[in-house]
């Protein structure tokens, strides 16, 4: 079974291109190009380069020796937190900005949740000298303030989604509505491994780097490049795709994917889309989609901003249905209790999408000699009034 992607934009079953007529041009002049564009050798030294000097990759991967001792097992952390912006958002950002420059656009359009996204598109934007308008919901907005105040210093403009749930899902159809109005100047950059093909397949090349500097990175301490375990995050899940790519055909390595399970998974406030969702289309694609009997789209739920979305990355959905990943959902407590434990056993500030992925240290045992690599996806500073007013620091 192969779990990347086919040639008409499939995972097994889920992927494709679900679009409006008006956007049809744009989602096929990228599909076209984008493989053309990243594998041209200048292409490529650009995007090496800003990397390494821009970003600050490699990012360590740290042992973190007072967890493993907690945990009685061997646990390293990926330190996605250390890059530039303060998450691996920023790997797909540079990747994307520089294809939207061979492209020849001239605006830029994002969507975010918790801002990482955001930051990373203002911030390349920024270095490149482009236009950016960035949607955002409502509830997002109040909920991430130190991100918001970033991008307007960076230039972009934040444009509040006030419908609906008015978080994620809304922000994301705010932009694509600009889109469809903008087709010939603008391009847009989706944060996660979400949206028509070829946005899934794209984001989780760029993202790649990350399972790449792991096998290397491993070698060097533990002489093999493969873990027994790889575990991360998942809302749309651009940091799993990145953490797993490499990965995906090496059966001897286990695959964990995390959840948001809110306030308990049968609460009606949760994310846990792999146990909730039904097969459905949301910004064109096909996945495992959180929904009513009807067909509603329904509200997720999530402590974290960036979990809170109601379905997954079609490759997600694939690896779940496929059994290849395995799948846990963690609540909002179990989430901030692991977040407050690496500050105390490490010294690291976790960001709560990535404490999300901790928790499953205290809901799975891992063997004394397993490997476990965990991604560690962002750092905990937009959190720190969510952390603050949990814990009554």
């Amino acid at each position: 079974m192969s779990y990347f992607v086919d040639k008409k934009g499939y995972y097994g079953e889920f992927g494709g291109a679900f679009i409006p007529e008006m956007l049809y041009p744009n989602v096929k002049e990228l599909e076209d190009n984008y493989l053309k564009i990243m594998q041209e050798p200048d292409f490529q030294k650009e995007f090496q380069e800003l990397l390494k000097e821009y970003v600050g990759r490699p990012t360590p991967l740290y042992f973190a020796k007072r967890l493993s001792e907690k945990y009685n097992t061997k646990i390293y952390l990926k330190r996605e937190d250390l890059c530039h912006t303060g998450a691996h958002k920023v790997n797909n950002t540079i990747g994307q900005i520089l294809v939207a420059k061979k492209l020849g656009k001239s605006r830029v359009i994002a969507e975010t949740g918790a801002g990482q996204h955001g930051v990373a598109t203002a911030t390349v934007c920024a270095l490149m000298g482009i236009e950016c308008v960035v949607y955002m919901g409502e509830v997002d907005i109040a909920r991430q303030a130190p991100n918001v105040a970033r991008m307007k210093m960076l230039g972009a403009k934040v444009v509040p989604a006030l419908s609906g749930s008015r978080t994620l899902k809304d922000a994301t159809n705010e932009a694509i509505r600009d889109w469809i109005n903008n087709p010939v100047n603008t391009h847009y950059i989706i944060g996660s491994v979400v949206g028509p093909h070829p946005y899934p397949d794209m984001v989780a090349r760029f993202q790649s780097v990350i399972s790449e500097e792991i096998k290397k990175q491993l070698l060097e301490k533990e002489h093999t490049e493969n873990p027994d375990y790889v575990i991360a995050c998942v809302g749309g899940g651009s940091n799993a795709a990145g953490a797993f790519y490499h990965y995906l055909d090496e059966d001897n390595v286990k695959l964990i994917a995390v959840e948001a399970a809110g306030l308990g998974i049968n609460s009606g406030e949760s994310a846990a889309t792999s146990v909730l969702g039904k097969e459905g289309i949301i910004h064109g694609s096909k996945t495992l989609l959180m929904q009513s009997k009807d067909g509603q789209i329904t509200e997720p739920y999530s402590i974290s901003a960036g979990l809170d979305y109601p379905g997954i990355g079609p490759l997600h959905a694939h690896l779940y249905k496929s059994k290849r990943a395995e799948f846990i959902s963690i609540t909002d407590a179990e989430a901030m209790d692991a977040g407050l434990e690496l500050c105390q056993l490490e010294g690291i500030i976790p960001a709560i999408e990535s404490a999300h992925a901790l928790a499953v240290f205290k809901m799975k045992k891992f063997k004394k000699s397993d490997v476990v690599v965990l991604n560690l996806s962002g750092r905990g500073d937009k959190d720190l009034d969510t952390y603050v007013k949990y814990f009554k620091l």
